[in-house]
C-alpha cells in the first residue's frame, strides 16, 4: 500500500534530518512511503538546507518552499495540494521520531476501504523524576488511554485524502481532521503500536503556553466545526488518574512510567491537574474573550529534542 508523508516544519534544523533518517529506514512490508514532502515554511536556519541535502541523495524527498510562516494548517493544505494523487497521506511533526515499524502500523489499516484516520502512540522523552517530566507522561498516558476507548489523534496521523482542506485558521490540525473523516462516513482508528517519541515542555513557561493554546484550539474546533475531542471533558479523565494511583504496578506496561514511586502521583498527579485546569481557563479567556485563534503559534522551545529516548530512559 502506497503512502506520501507530509511534514511540516519551521526552524527545525535540529530535528529535520533525524526524522528522515527515521523514515528512510523504517521496517516497511505491507506498506511503501512514495513520496516524503518537507513544508518548511518561513524558516530562517539551515533547515531548507538540510532537506535539499537529504533530497539529492533520496529522489522521493522533495521541498516546499513557502516564504512567509502561515501556520500549520495553512502548510498542510499547500502539501495536500501537492500530493493530490495520493490516497493514503501521512501528516508528521518534523520534531517528533518515528520508531521503526510505526509508519507500517498507521498505514496498514487502510486496507480495509472503511477506514478515514490513524492515529500513532506519541511517548514522552522526558526524565520522569522532574515535575514537568511528570507532567508530560502523566498527559501522554492519560490521552493513550482515552484513545483506546475513543480516538484522539495527535503528533503523527495518517488520513484517506478524501476531503479538500482544514479551516486555515485552526490551530489543532488533527483535530480538525477527525470531524472531516467522520464526515464522510470514515471510521477513526487509534493505533498503539505505531510508537513515535515526542519531548515535552521542560519549563513550566512553555507548558502553559502550549497547553491553552491546544485547549483554544479546541474551543475553535467545537464552535466552527460542532466537533469535540475526547480529552475535553475532565470527566473522562480523572477516572483514569484514580485507577493508575489504585491499581498501580511497577512491572505492568499499564503504568504512567515504571520509574515513577507512588509518592509523586499523589503529590504530583493534582499539581499537574490543577495546571491542566488553569491552562483551559486560560484557553477559554483566549478563545471567548480575546477572540485569539492561535494558528500560528510560538514556539516552545524546550519541547525540541525528541532524540532523548535514551537518556529518559524509554
Amino acid at each position: 500500500m502506497d503512502c506520501a508523508i507530509a511534514i511540516m516544519a519551521y526552524n527545525e534544523e535540529m530535528n529535520i534530518g533525524r526524522v528522515l533518517d527515521a523514515l528512510l529506514s523504517q521496517d516497511l512490508e505491507t506498506v511503501h512511503i512514495s513520496q516524503i514532502v518537507v513544508v518548511a515554511s518561513g524558516c530562517t536556519d539551515r533547515t531548507e538546507e538540510i532537506v535539499l541535502e537529504y533530497a539529492r541523495q533520496h529522489p522521493h524527498i522533495c521541498l516546499i518552499h513557502q516564504d512567509r510562516r502561515e501556520g500549520k494548517a495553512a502548510a498542510i493544505n499547500l502539501c495536500k495540494r501537492h500530493l493530490m494523487s495520493h490516497e493514503i497521506i501521512v501528516c508528521h511533526s518534523a520534531d517528533v521520531i518515528p520508531t521503526p515499524r510505526a509508519i507500517e502500523h498507521l498505514v496498514r489499516p487502510f486496507e480495509d476501504p472503511e477506514m478515514g484516520m490513524t492515529g500513532a502512540r506519541p511517548v514522552p522523552t522526558n526524565a520522569p523524576d522532574t515535575f514537568m517530566g511528570y507532567a508530560a507522561h502523566l498527559l501522554w498516558w492519560l490521552h493513550h488511554h482515552l484513545s483506546l476507548h475513543r480516538p484522539k489523534m495527535g503528533e503523527v496521523i495518517a488520513f484517506r485524502n478524501v476531503f479538500r482542506q482544514i479551516p486555515r485558521d485552526s490551530a489543532v490540525d488533527e483535530a480538525s481532521i477527525e470531524p472531516l473523516i467522520i464526515g464522510q462516513g470514515l471510521n477513526l482508528r487509534y493505533v498503539p503500536e505505531a510508537v513515535v517519541y515526542n519531548h515535552g515542555p521542560e519549563t513550566l513557561h512553555d507548558m502553559i503556553k502550549q497547553r491553552r493554546r491546544i485547549y483554544a484550539g479546541h474551543l475553535y474546533v467545537k464552535d466552527k466545526m460542532g466537533y469535540a475531542v475526547s480529552t475535553m471533558k475532565l470527566t473522562r479523565i480523572v477516572p483514569l488518574f484514580l485507577r493508575q494511583i489504585i491499581r498501580r504496578n511497577k512491572e505492568s506496561a499499564d503504568a504512567v512510567h515504571p520509574d515513577i514511586p507512588l509518592w509523586r502521583h499523589l503529590m504530583w498527579g493534582p499539581a499537574v491537574g490543577a495546571l491542566e485546569a488553569w491552562c483551559r481557563i486560560l484557553g477559554i479567556w483566549d478563545y471567548t474573550i480575546w477572540k485569539q485563534k492561535p494558528f500560528i503559534w510560538a514556539v516552545a522551545d524546550t519541547t525540541k529534542d525528541p532524540a532523548s529516548a535514551g537518556k529518559a530512559g524509554v
